[in-house]
């Protein structure tokens, strides 16, 4: 069997970031976002923003990492890639200076046919008809909306008129408010244009000395509008799904919409299922940006961005999860356990299949050699991938120790690293202007050994990473078979940049002989058009919750997954859509269904 657990386990590089807007600070963090995933000649390809390269695999579970050729616009955000004919197309963003193509018939041997731009743009996509015709979709924005437009298949450049196609309407749609849990509502268009007044004057600078180009910025800053962006085509049935992103990727709620259309170019209508990529709760949020893919079986997969945001906005990981097309046509990405070890090839047969194995971990008591402030070892079981245990040195004695309070059959451990304040010299040289930047270009390593006992005395290896060339720091240990161990012990780590290790999550996974949960009671009232709280008896026995809904009790698409009874906001309706909920209960034994309740507008 195959299996991964998101966020996907390949090797993010660091990126030193100079934001101008923040006067030049040195902001380090690890990055990779916004992917493109194809499957080409049976193979699976993600591109990604800021890795310098790509990934690469022939299962979907294990990838491994190809640098790309250095004079492709490597520094730009959002690189599309899309499969025409022979060849791979791959384009990325700059509102800087014209955007160029490329395009190769071997992805990792090239050679890169350069194609040149004609216009700038941010937030690309290319989509193939049926027909063979090409269109081009771009934007990311809070003021503008996503374009659209025909492309020569010769010159791959626009001979259409450029047509607006999806705009935000947060007072409409919840899922695209800003904040964590969409909890920003806009300004109307009169508070901002008196926002914008007043900073005018304020400033003292009348309004017609401004420069055309900066008027729009101030009011974008004073309109808390969300980014509407990320988009990525795709056709199913006779049918064009327009999907983006929205409202902010340092948001937990950072999601993938869809509108429909019987034209490649619209008029399109919001889909029934949204947002189709949700994911706010659970180890690590974040679902948005992404691209969906069939596989050469036929399968759909669905890969976005998921939410760190710790140490800079865009401290980013990727993640992948099964996706399809139900019998109404609705496109859905299936998160539940979106951040548990996915079983592929089952996955593959049933898109909405149950994990094979149950969170334990969290919670968990928790030793080590030592520790700093404010990073204790209880954060490392705590399920939120931004808090974190950091050793007080870098010395390869210290540990960390789970005791999971009895023995159990363990299948699955994922080992999460987090980065701490980073304080180094830049290594090489800043690149960009809005965008200012420098990527790690050498390949580290992250080392460790993990080992097992069931008496906290008698320990036996279970993984010796102790000194590998590899930089995984998300590393998946699977044993189908189990085994039998209470405690786990982290040790002999090293890390990138002589950095005290961290570790943001020892998560543990086991398919316990006990009791489930019992039936969870819960009630949900709608409290404003686009929200609902759903309220959770508190019950023994119970690790979590999953709240879902969807528009009938057959489509349930959407989850949030909390740790704790009582009341919990879902902030992602649609104005004047009636909503069927349902919560399930979960703890290392398996999962409980509640009744469904229906919640109208």
């Amino acid at each position: 069997m195959k299996y991964y657990c998101n966020p996907l386990n390949v090797p993010y590089r660091y990126q030193f970031n100079a934001d101008p807007r923040k006067g030049g600070l040195l902001q380090i963090c690890r990055e990779a976002a916004d992917p493109s995933m194809i499957c080409f000649h049976d193979r699976y390809y993600i591109f990604a923003s800021m890795t310098l390269g790509v990934f690469v695999s022939d299962d979907l579970a294990s990838w491994q990492y190809h640098r790309l050729p250095e004079d492709m616009p490597l520094y730009d955000y959002a690189p599309d890639v899309r499969v025409i004919g022979d060849y791979v197309y791959f384009c990325a963003s700059s509102r800087e200076h014209n955007c160029d193509r490329w395009r190769t018939k071997d992805i990792l041997q090239g050679p890169y046919e350069k194609l040149e731009g004609t216009f700038p743009y941010w937030d690309p996509n290319v989509f193939v008809d049926d027909d063979g015709r090409i269109y081009f979709y771009w934007g990311c924005s809070n003021m503008t909306p996503i374009y659209g437009t025909e492309l020569d298949p010769v010159t791959m450049n626009p001979v259409g008129e450029t047509k607006a196609l999806i705009d935000g309407h947060p007072f409409e749609i919840g899922y695209e408010r800003i904040g964590e849990n969409n909890s920003k509502f806009p300004k109307t268009e009169e508070e901002v244009e008196a926002a914008y007044q007043y900073f005018v004057k304020r400033q003292g600078v009348p309004e017609s000395a401004l420069p055309d180009n900066v008027k729009p910025l101030i009011r974008g800053m004073l309109s808390d509008r969300p980014y509407i962006e990320g988009a990525w085509m795709d056709k199913y049935n006779g049918r064009y799904y327009l999907q983006y992103a929205c409202p902010g990727t340092q948001y937990n709620t950072y999601a993938d919409g869809v509108y429909v259309g019987d034209s490649p170019l619209g008029p399109f209508e919001l889909a029934e299922n949204n947002p189709y990529s949700f994911k706010p709760g659970g180890f690590i949020p974040g679902a948005g940006h992404g691209s969906t893919m069939t596989d050469r079986d036929g399968h759909i997969w669905h890969t976005a961005t998921m939410r760190i945001s710790v140490n800079h906005d865009f401290e980013r990981r990727l993640g992948i999860w099964s996706a399809g097309l139900d019998a109404q046509g609705n496109l859905f990405a299936n998160q539940r356990y979106g951040d548990w070890p996915q079983n592929v090839e089952k996955l593959a047969r049933d898109p909405w299949a149950d994990p094979e194995w149950m969170l334990l971990s969290n919670g968990k008591a928790m030793t080590a050699s030592s520790h700093t402030d404010g990073h204790e070892a209880m954060h490392a079981s705590e399920e939120n991938i931004q808090t974190w245990w950091q050793a007080s040195t870098a010395s390869r004695e210290e540990w960390l120790c789970m005791d999971l309070g009895d023995a159990y059959d363990v299948h699955a451990i994922q080992i999460n690293f987090a980065d701490g304040h980073i304080d180094i010299p830049c290594p090489g040289k800043i690149q960009g202007v809005s965008q200012a930047r420098y990527i790690e270009e050498r390949d580290l390593r992250t080392c460790w050994k993990l080992e097992g006992s069931l008496d906290g005395k008698e320990w036996t290896c279970i993984e010796d990473k102790s000194d590998v060339q590899t930089d995984l720091t998300h590393d998946l240990i699977v044993r189908e078979d189990g085994i039998q161990v209470r405690y786990l012990r982290l040790s002999n780590m090293e890390v990138p940049y002589g950095q005290c290790p961290c570790i943001s999550g020892l998560r543990v996974f086991v398919k316990g002989h006990g009791e489930a949960p019992c039936k969870p009671v819960f009630a949900a009232e709608r409290v404003s058009d686009l929200d609902m709280q759903v309220t959770i008896e508190a019950q023994d026995n119970v690790t979590g919750y999953n709240i879902l809904f969807g528009s009938t009790e057959d489509t349930l698409y959407h989850s949030h997954m909390v740790f704790t009874a009582g009341t919990h906001k879902v902030t992602a309706l649609v104005k004047g859509r009636n909503y069927c909920v349902l919560v399930e209960a979960f703890n290392e034994n398996g999962i409980t269904e509640g009744d469904t309740v229906w919640v109208n507008s």
